[in-house]
């Protein structure tokens, strides 16, 4: 959700491979099974369990999936699962606050389009927190939201460069409206291009840390039998990468992967959206950063039920020492920057996978 995933990073590189990867592999069926399983409406009335298959389809860093989720009299909690941090890119688990506030706005808009009110609140009675959401009968909501739940993605290409109307974008603002969280949105060439540089020096200084390397790669998947074994992770073709057989994967991953490829693909997406939003919270603490969630979902899906793709380019906020000269650059010096987000159109990429339900119950 909610830093970089890539893996194969010039167009040139790209399409080399391409042709060599699909040749190799027969075929994407128990993949594509695998997505039609789970990216689905729900029908009827609703078990808490249907809910819970729309939280997890929320955007997450990495893929990771952070979460575990409790059945109570009431409804459901959302719980951090801290065995699956990325200690190395998210230290202090702020992606993962983010990533379990996006899981409870797609909870809360699935249950309310069905009919469902929920009372959402935080317990921290286990020393962190967690989520309690509390279902009660209602009248159902506006299922604008809802029906894109199942169509949002992280779509890392290049946009088409147009500009996205100040309807849309009005339309995206008020989405994201949330209280305790700001939301910044950057339009004009000039902006874009001192973000790219932001982007690219974030990009720099993680590329020269071989920590940072050896988590992102552990979460890399090449072929569809890992990506539906593990369920999680960065399936390379949801970059718009082929597939490839994990050891060649791998071999390829290390030969191409490279700061200047880097650099250049993050200048072109950058320079191709049509704008770039930054999420801002009052406070830097983990009931906030689950707040920052709920608000970008809210973006997110509203951007996708426009035709808008949206992905992360996190890398000014992800290296402490640029972040605060970014804070200051958003004329936010003593707050802390907590998503950086460009949208624009192009086509669908394909989609990533989750852990199925009955796993991620405690």
């Amino acid at each position: 959700m909610l830093s970089r995933r890539t893996l194969i990073t010039s167009a040139a590189s790209a399409a080399a491979l391409a042709g060599v990867g699909y040749a190799l592999w027969p075929g994407l069926d128990g993949y594509d099974d695998a997505i039609a399983r789970q990216r689905h409406l729900l029908s009827g009335d609703p078990t808490r369990q249907d809910l819970l298959r729309m939280a997890t389809l929320a955007a997450n860093g990495h893929n990771t999936q952070p979460w575990t989720f409790r059945l109570t009299n009431k409804g459901v909690q959302i719980l951090p699962d801290f065995t699956r941090r990325t200690e190395v890119v998210d230290p202090d688990d702020h992606h993962l606050y983010v990533s379990l506030g996006c899981a409870a706005e797609n909870l809360v808009i699935a249950a309310r389009a069905h009919g469902q009110n929920c009372d959402v609140s935080l317990d921290v009675a286990q020393g962190f927190p967690v989520i309690d959401i509390r279902l009660s009968a209602g009248q159902p909501d506006d299922p604008t939201l809802y029906k894109a739940i199942p169509l949002r993605q992280s779509t890392r290409s290049a946009y088409d460069g147009q500009p996205v109307s100040t309807e849309d974008l009005s339309l995206l603002q008020a989405a994201a409206k949330r209280e305790g969280v700001d939301v910044l949105f950057f339009t004009e060439a000039a902006q874009l291009e001192t973000v790219a540089e932001f982007v690219v020096a974030g990009n720099s200084a993680q590329m020269d840390d071989p920590a940072f390397i050896a988590e992102l790669r552990d979460w890399l998947r090449f072929s569809p039998d890992k990506a539906v074994q593990m369920g999680d992770g960065l399936f390379s073709i949801c970059s718009g990468n082929p597939a490839l057989p994990e050891w060649l994967g791998g071999r390829l991953f290390d030969a191409v992967f490279t700061k200047d490829n880097e650099n250049a693909k993050y200048r072109d997406h950058v320079r191709s959206s049509a704008g770039v939003a930054v999420f801002v919270a009052d406070k830097a603490n983990p009931a906030h950063w689950i707040n920052v969630g709920r608000s970008f979902e809210r973006f997110a899906l509203q951007a996708t039920a426009l035709g808008i793709r949206n992905a992360h380019i996190n890398q000014p906020i992800e290296v402490p020492e640029l972040r605060q000269e970014f804070a200051r650059w958003l004329d936010l010096p003593d707050r802390r920057p907590d998503l950086v987000i460009r949208f624009g159109r192009a086509p669908a990429l394909p989609m990533s996978l989750r852990r199925p339900v009955d796993s991620l119950l405690v």
